[in-house]
C-alpha cells in the first residue's frame, strides 16, 4: 500500500514537476565489471510499510510545467554514451544522468591542474545530437593525486572516496567545468551515492562543505543551473541512517545549499515496488526531520532485483510483462509519493548479466518506459487520490481526459465514473467497462 502525499504537498510538487561490516557486503555492479565502467552499488534494507511524509512540499521544478508532466520524469544513463553509443528513438527520457561514463572529476583531471575534456564533449555532443538537451552531471570522485586515503577499492579509481587534500583543487574544478558547458550542462549531481564508503569514505560534514562549495562555484558562473546534493543509498540502514542524517543537518547549518535532494532507492535484490516506495517515504521523513526546506526530491538511480548482500539475495530477473508493470507503477509511485525524476540504470545495447531489469532497446522495461511516455508525458494532472483500497490518478492529455487506476493491496473495487466507458492494460488491450471493475496491483488506464 502506497500512502499518498497531502493534497497540498503533490499540488505543489506538481507545479514543480566510514565502513562497517554490513557496509562491505554491500552488492556492487559498479565494482564489477560494467557495461562501460560500472553500476552504483545499491544497498539492502529491511522494507516497510510507507507511511505520509509529513515533509514540505517541494517547490517548482523543470520536471514539470505547471501542472503539465514533462519528458524529464523519465531520466536513463545510457551505456557508452562517451563514445556514441545511444538507444533507439523508441526508448523515451527526457534528461541524461552521466555517471559511469568517465565524466568525473577522477577522470578528468588525472594529472593536476590538466583537464581531459574529451569524454565529457563527446557525451554531451552525442545527447545534443539525440536531442536530450536536460543533462545531469555527477561531479565527484576525488582524483587519485588529491587524495588523502588511497584505498583500491574505491571507486572509479584508488583514491576516489577520499577527501580531498586540497578543496582549492575542488573549487577550480568545479568552476571550469561550469564554464566550459554553461548553458550546455543544466544539472549538477555533487558525489554519487555518499552515503557508501567505496565513493565516499569522509564525513558527512566534509561532504556539506563540497556541497556548499560546489554550489557556490556553480552559481557564481551559471546562476540558473540546477545543484543537485549529493545522493544516498536507502536499501542499506547502516549506511543510511550514518550518512543522511548528518548530511541534512551540516546542510542545514550552511543555509542548504541546493536545489534538489537526491536518493537511490535501489530495493534489495528481492524487493519490489512496494519496497520502493517505503523508501521514498524513508527519505522524506528524514527531510522533515531535519526541517528541510521545500526543494524537490529526485531518485537519480534505480534499477531492481540486484543481488546482495550475502547468498541470501541473489540477483533477481525481472523481464517482460512484469518489468513493463513494474516500470509503470514505478513512474506512478514517484508521481503520488513526490519524486520528481526518476533515472533509471542502465540503457545497455545488449543485456548486462549484472542488472535485475534490462533496459535494451526492446525490453520489458522499455516497454514500460513507453508506456510511461503514452500515458503520462505531456499530460496534466491535479494529482492522486486514495480511498483507502484504490488509489486514482487523473490525467488530461491531449484533451482527452483518463484516469490511471490499481489496487492499493491486493485486489480492490473501483466503479468508474460517469462517461469512463473502457479500460486498458499496459499492454495496450483495452476492453469495454461493465459494471464495477476488478482491480490488482497493476495499474490500468480508464478511457471515455
Amino acid at each position: 500500500m502506497r500512502p499518498l502525499l497531502p493534497a497540498l504537498v503533490l499540488a505543489s510538487l506538481l507545479m514543480a514537476a566510514c565502513t562497517s561490516g554490513e557496509e562491505a557486503q554491500e552488492p556492487s555492479a559498479t565494482a564489477s565489471a560494467a557495461p562501460t565502467a560500472s553500476a552504483s552499488a545499491p544497498s539492502p534494507t529491511a522494507s516497510a510499510t510507507p507511511t505520509p511524509s509529513a515533509s514540505a512540499s517541494p517547490s517548482p521544478s523543470e520536471s514539470v510545467d505547471g501542472t503539465r508532466i514533462a519528458k524529464t520524469v523519465t531520466g536513463l544513463h545510457v551505456s557508452g554514451v562517451q563514445d556514441g553509443a545511444w538507444p533507439d528513438a523508441n526508448v523515451p527520457f527526457g534528461s541524461l544522468r552521466l555517471w559511469d561514463s568517465g565524466t568525473a572529476w577522477s577522470q578528468v583531471e588525472t594529472v593536476k591542474g590538466t583537464y581531459n575534456w574529451a569524454l565529457l564533449d563527446q557525451s554531451v555532443a552525442n545527447a545534443e545530437q539525440h536531442k536530450v538537451k536536460d543533462i545531469l552531471l555527477v561531479l565527484g570522485s576525488t582524483p587519485t593525486w588529491n587524495a588523502k586515503r588511497v584505498q583500491p577499492g574505491d571507486y572509479p579509481v584508488p583514491g576516489a572516496a577520499s577527501p580531498p587534500k586540497s578543496m582549492a583543487a575542488w573549487d577550480s574544478f568545479v568552476t571550469a567545468v561550469a564554464k566550459r558547458y554553461k548553458g550546455r550542462i543544466k544539472r549538477y549531481q555533487v558525489w554519487n551515492e555518499a552515503s557508501l564508503s567505496m565513493f565516499w569514505d569522509g564525513t558527512p560534514e566534509k561532504m556539506a562543505e563540497l556541497t556548499k562549495r560546489a554550489y557556490d562555484a556553480i552559481k557564481a558562473v551559471d546562476p540558473k543551473a540546477t545543484v543537485v546534493a549529493a545522493s544516498t543509498t536507502v536499501r542499506l540502514p547502516g549506511a543510511f541512517d550514518r550518512f543522511f542524517p548528518r548530511y541534512l543537518a551540516a546542510l542545514g547549518e550552511l543555509d542548504w545549499p541546493i536545489d534538489v535532494f537526491a536518493a537511490h532507492m535501489y530495493p534489495a535484490s528481492k524487493g519490489t515496488t512496494d519496497d520502493r516506495a517505503a523508501f521514498i517515504t524513508q527519505v522524506t521523513d528524514a527531510l522533515a526531520a531535519a526541517g528541510a526546506p521545500d526543494r524537490p526530491v529526485w531518485d537519480t538511480e534505480l534499477n531492481y532485483g540486484l543481488a546482495g548482500p550475502g547468498p541470501k539475495n541473489p540477483l533477481q530477473t525481472i523481464s517482460g510483462a512484469e518489468a513493463r508493470d513494474w516500470v509503470v507503477q514505478t513512474a506512478l509511485d514517484s508521481l503520488a509519493l513526490g519524486i520528481s525524476r526518476t533515472y533509471w540504470y542502465i540503457w545497455t545495447p545488449q543485456p548486462y548479466a549484472l542488472l535485475g531489469m534490462q533496459l535494451t532497446n526492446n525490453s520489458g522495461a522499455v516497454k514500460g518506459l513507453r508506456v510511461v511516455d503514452q500515458w503520462l508525458v505531456g499530460g496534466t494532472t491535479p494529482g492522486c487520490s486514495d480511498d483507502g483500497s484504490v488509489t486514482t490518478c487523473p490525467v488530461d492529455k491531449n484533451g482527452v481526459p483518463s484516469i490511471i487506476a490499481w489496487a492499493n493491496g491486493q485486489t480492490g473495487t473501483l466503479a468508474a465514473p460517469d462517461g469512463y466507458t473502457e479500460m486498458c492494460t499496459t499492454a495496450n488491450t483495452c476492453s469495454a467497462i461493465e459494471g464495477p471493475l476488478e482491480l490488482s496491483g497493476t495499474p490500468v488506464r480508464l478511457l471515455p
